[in-house]
């Protein structure tokens, strides 16, 4: 009998590291056929996409709010699928407040169910541990810290690694070419997010910090790590690189990051950063009412102290990000040199490649 996957990613990231675990178990498990909600990474990897996620990807408490129905109609969809389909494994990708009810649906169809990339219940509490305790057979988790953090909440968890470090970066002298940087300038990168929630709150504050170091000659060149479709509003003399956002990170001397996976992405290129983000103001109420860490940059939180400096809400103000990254334009410098001692604790913490082959080591164990 033909083995049947359903993997649910939800959002871009979802469907990159979902796609190396679909490749991965496809060598694991021949013939495996896999049925997805997810996207074009997914899709190059042999998933047959039953719902496209672009209609579905939103991010935080008050955005998600109009996109409520269109998920509570996936979800009936999924739900009838489970009850349709004889799957072996559903294997969920991030994306926990809708994935809790898919799990929930998995369960109740009498599937097995694998997470991948868990829910962080050290940043917002252990209160909803129960409910996934009930609904998923195993957890396959990507900070080193995780693993015994769950195994306190009874939930039955292996660290895999992060899957960043499956996918190779380029050299600073590769990305300076691909972006035409002469080799010995200074460089500063800047990532105001790719979601419109995020270029929205974020663009003109780094631009104009940007503009700023230029101004002062703190730096030579100041490149965008811009998004192919997006509108970037007086660009100046900025250069907008629509392309790899790793070519930014790689060729940059120091970089002002948004918060999330972009600030463990310069930790693996050893780029210096400043990290900033600006949720929408119910949004951040919420976040402070239920955020159980000290930090919200994952730098921070994987080295447990304050490696980078982080800028939230209020804070974000250009002159602010301005003075605060312009020291690490400048190698020597000390902040520079110990913001780079603490990079090097975080890849060491992070262990190396692997993560979608042991994820799918572990869904073949539970499939069989």
């Amino acid at each position: 009998m033909t083995p049947r996957v359903f993997v649910s990613a939800g959002e871009p990231s979802g469907d990159l590291h979902g796609a190396g675990v679909v490749r991965a178990l496809k060598v694991q498990i021949p013939g495996v056929e896999v049925g997805a909600f997810g996207g074009t990474q997914l899709e190059r990897a042999g998933a047959r996409i039953l719902w496209p996620m672009d209609r579905y990807t939103v991010m935080g408490f008050a955005e998600i709010v109009h996109k409520i129905p269109a998920h509570y109609r996936l979800l009936r969809a999924i739900k009838a699928r489970f009850r349709e389909t004889r799957y072996d494994l559903v294997i969920l990708i991030d994306y926990p407040g809708f994935h809790l009810r898919v799990a929930e649906a998995a369960r109740r169809a009498g599937l097995k169910v694998l997470y991948y990339i868990a829910p962080q219940f050290w940043a917002w509490g252990p209160e909803r541990a129960n409910r996934f305790r009930a609904a998923v057979n195993r957890f396959a988790v990507i900070f080193p810290f995780e693993a015994p953090f769950f195994a306190d909440l009874g939930l039955d968890a292996e660290y895999v690694g992060h899957p960043l470090l499956d996918h190779a970066m380029p050299t600073r002298p590769e990305a300076r070419r691909a972006l035409g940087l002469p080799p010995n300038a200074r460089v500063l990168g800047v990532f105001p997010g790719s979601r419109p929630q995020e270029l929205g709150r974020h663009w003109r504050i780094f631009g104009d910090a940007g503009r700023a170091l230029l101004a002062a000659r703190r730096c030579d060149a100041a490149v965008v790590a811009a998004t192919v479709a997006a509108d970037y509003e007086n660009p100046g003399d900025l250069m907008l690189a629509r392309g790899d956002p790793h070519l930014v990170l790689a060729a940059a001397d120091a970089v002002i990051a948004k918060s999330g996976t972009t600030t463990l992405e310069a930790a693996l290129t050893d780029t210096p950063m400043v990290v900033a983000y600006r949720l929408h103001r119910l949004t951040a109420v919420l976040a402070r009412r239920l955020i159980r860490v000290e930090w919200v940059s994952l730098v921070n939180l994987i080295a447990g102290a304050p490696v980078v400096e982080e800028l939230l809400q209020r804070e974000v103000r250009a002159p602010k990000l301005a003075a605060a990254v312009a020291d690490l334009l400048d190698p020597s410098h000390p902040r520079t040199v110990a913001q780079r001692v603490g990079l090097a604790r975080v890849r060491d913490a992070l262990g190396g490649p692997g993560a979608a082959a042991r994820v799918a080591r572990m869904a073949a164990e539970l499939m069989r």
